[in-house]
Order: structure tokens, then C-alpha cells, then sequence
């Protein structure tokens, strides 16, 4: 019998001095069986990144043809697509041809070593930013998970700060690729 995905939910307090954006996202979280809860957490700095009133969860490692993360417009096209982790050059080409932007948040201590033989062949991909989490930030993070969360999510000069109740967590994202605008 199939493990299923754990369901956690998250109120999510945006404050995105950069972009000047602040709301409150109420969050349904699947957490797929092989799911880590620093995974889990770089998807809510995502979202927290990214956020918009139309951005949702995809179906992500469920699914091959869907990202983590997706904002979609009213027309149903794509907009934003967004992964987490380190996907091959193969499924962001394919996700650079569906998407008007898309947006990679690589995490752990191999993502140079990820994307350092890839990064030729995406070059021509213009919409495609990466963007590196830090490992010590993204190890931070998974100490904020949990089944039922309250997070504050402060977004200045590019840096995030994510906090609880009882402790805050400062994610400064290193650019691996900027997209071309």
C-alpha cells in the first residue's frame, strides 16, 4: 500500500517591503511521503518569495509535468513556475517553453556542483532565474516545520526572514541566475 502525503497548513504573514506586497496566505501543504521538512520549508520560502493571490502549490515531486509552485493567470496560462531542489536542464527547458518565468530555489550543499554542468545549456532560457538557499539557512528552516505553523515572513533588499513564535530565521538567497528581462 502507497504512503500518503501528510497534510500540514500554514498561515503565512507576507511582508514584502521590495515588492510591495503584504498579505496573509492560509496554506494547504501536501507533503509528499519522500519529502524532507527542509524541502517542505524552501517551498514555503518560495511561495513566501513569490507570493501572489493567484500562486498555488502544484503537485510537484507527485507529479513530473508540474512544479512545486505555480501561478497561473486568469486565462489559464502560466505565468510563474516555479521548482524546488535541483530538476535536470531537460524539464526547465520544457518548463522555459510553457511559462512566461520560471524560477529554480536549489538548496543543500550540491547546488553549485548541480549546476555548474547545466548552467551552458540553460543560458539561452531568459525567463529561468536560480537561485541558491543557502545550507545553513535551509537546515534553520526544517526547525520551523510542523503539522500546524503561524509563520511571518519579513522580505527586505532581497534577504527573508522567517519567524515563529519562538525563533527567527534569516535566508539570504544567492543568485546562480538572473533572469534577462
Amino acid at each position: 500500500m502507497a504512503l500518503k502525503s501528510t497534510i500540514c497548513k500554514a498561515v503565512l504573514d507576507v511582508s514584502d517591503v521590495d515588492r510591495n506586497y503584504y498579505a496573509e496566505h492560509a496554506l494547504t501543504i501536501a507533503r509528499h511521503p519522500s519529502e524532507t521538512d527542509e524541502r517542505m520549508m524552501v517551498r514555503l520560502v518560495a511561495f513566501a518569495l513569490n507570493a501572489h493571490e493567484h500562486l498555488t502549490f502544484g503537485k510537484g515531486l507527485a507529479e513530473d509535468d508540474e512544479p512545486d509552485l505555480w501561478h497561473k493567470d486568469l486565462t489559464g496560462a502560466i505565468a510563474h513556475w516555479i521548482e524546488v531542489g535541483q530538476p535536470d536542464d531537460k524539464a526547465l527547458l520544457r518548463a522555459a517553453g510553457r511559462a512566461a518565468r520560471v524560477t529554480v530555489y536549489a538548496y543543500r550543499s550540491g547546488a553549485e556542483l548541480w549546476w555548474a554542468p547545466i548552467a551552458d545549456q540553460l543560458a539561452r532560457a531568459k525567463q529561468l532565474a536560480v537561485w541558491r538557499i543557502p545550507t545553513p539557512a535551509s537546515r534553520m528552516l526544517s526547525t520551523l516545520a510542523a503539522r500546524s505553523m503561524h509563520l511571518q515572513c519579513t522580505i527586505q533588499d532581497g534577504g527573508l526572514w522567517v519567524s515563529d513564535a519562538a525563533q527567527n530565521v534569516q535566508v539570504e538567497p544567492v543568485a546562480l541566475k538572473v533572469r534577462e528581462a
